[in-house]
């Protein structure tokens, strides 16, 4: 297919529905692929819905590196991006090209030496810093894929591919993976790996897989203090600030479940359902999966939320009843006290009041008199044995009243 044919096609596909124009530019790559042809057309933006060229070209290099997913093919690439994208995109494709066709060919990991090796053919120079760039992010997002934090680590920080990147590992995206890489690493802290996502969230030239790799590993990170609250909020301004990205939609349905906001979560997730379905990924498969399998996570946190706070009601319920019974066991053995005191003063006068009577050869007003003086002391008795009972119990039965 010549260059005039493949220009007029893409043109053409501007003026049409998403479907045909996805249609063209998959026929279009195919044709150049068949011929063995490259692409000689210029990518001017990274936009994969509207412009016909850049999914043209994004189809073509997918398809070459499912084809033979090494660092060669990576090194082609990135030499090809250097005569046909224009500097003001270059960032923003290099970073969805090499991260996104890493991820799809995560099953074939080189190692670093042969990284360095098709590296090593750039040369020097500004151009050989980007394809050591492209090259390092490549490799890292398939280390990524397959949650390899330390040798991520390893890489990025050691290798002589990400030194090859020079000046560009500056980029916030750079950093992002470094984060990443912190947050579920066993030998680096949690507050290393946050210190470098504020880095590369607050970053001026923050692109949206910064935002994305930021979030990724916060989402997947060793469980620290904190960690659900952070996704969660950090989430949120992902979402604000790109509302119609599925992915960051299922973070912050990750951080709202983490959170215990179960609710909310569901309504995160279900919009991100909505959205990957109107998506032109293509790991679509993948994602709705993952979605799904998240979906079903929450709907079990929230069912087990209810039935936790079932359980907690009953158990309030049940601690509120056995708190009355032991009350009124309580008051019931102080009142058996004071009834014991009280008949044990009455039986006491009874049997003084006949020994009194019957007995002696006293004068009935000396009888009176002892017999008065009898039940006087043995009222005083009765009343002193009531009120310490009262006084000794006051501080158990009390506070409860004063809790009613």
């Amino acid at each position: 297919m010549d260059t005039a044919t493949v220009n007029s096609r893409l043109d053409g596909a501007r003026c049409v529905d998403a479907g045909t124009r996805d249609r063209i530019c998959e026929e279009t790559a195919a044709a150049l692929l068949a011929a063995g042809t490259v692409p000689s057309f210029e990518v001017r933006s990274a936009d994969l819905r509207a412009d016909p060229y850049f999914r043209c070209a994004d189809r073509y290099w997918r398809s070459r590196f499912l084809h033979r997913p090494t660092a060669r093919t990576a090194f082609e690439c990135a030499r090809w991006m250097a005569d046909h994208v224009r500097d003001e995109n270059w960032g923003e494709v290099a970073e969805q090209w090499a991260l996104g066709n890493g991820f799809l060919n995560r099953g074939s990991v080189e190692s670093a030496e042969q990284v360095a090796e098709a590296v090593g053919e750039a040369g020097t120079g500004p151009e050989a810093e980007r394809i050591g760039f492209f090259l390092t992010l490549f490799q890292a997002g398939k280390l990524r894929a397959n949650f390899c934090f330390d040798e991520l680590h390893a890489f990025l920080e050691f290798s002589s591919p990400a030194a090859a990147a020079g000046s560009l590992r500056e980029r916030p995206v750079f950093v992002a993976l470094r984060s990443f890489a912190a947050f579920g690493s066993r030998t680096l802290t949690a507050a290393y790996a946050c210190e470098l996502l504020e880095q590369a969230w607050s970053a001026a030239g923050r692109t949206r897989h910064t935002v994305d790799i930021c979030l990724n590993g916060l989402a997947f990170a060793a469980p620290f203090e904190g960690q659900g609250e952070l996704l969660r909020d950090r989430a949120a301004e992902a979402v604000e600030a790109y509302p119609d990205d599925h992915m960051f939609h299922g973070r912050l349905a990750a951080g709202l479940h983490l959170c215990g906001q179960y609710d909310a979560a569901l309504r995160s997730i279900d919009t991100a359902l909505a959205l990957l379905a109107t998506s032109p990924t293509a790991s679509l498969g993948v994602l709705q999966d993952q979605y799904l399998t998240k979906r079903e996570a929450i709907r079990e946190g929230r069912l087990q939320a209810l039935r936790d706070a079932e359980q907690q009601r009953r158990w309030e319920r049940q601690t509120a009843a056995n708190t009355r019974v032991e009350r009124s066991l309580h008051t019931s053995s102080v009142r058996a006290v004071e009834v014991v005191a009280v008949f044990t003063a009455a039986i006491a006068f009874a049997v003084g009041s006949l020994q009194v009577t019957l007995t002696g050869d006293l004068t009935l007003s000396d009888r009176l008199w002892l017999l008065a003086a009898q039940g006087v002391g043995l009222a005083v008795f009765a009343l002193l044995v009531v009120g310490g009972t009262w006084l000794i119990t006051r501080s158990h039965h009390g506070p409860d009243h004063r809790e009613e």
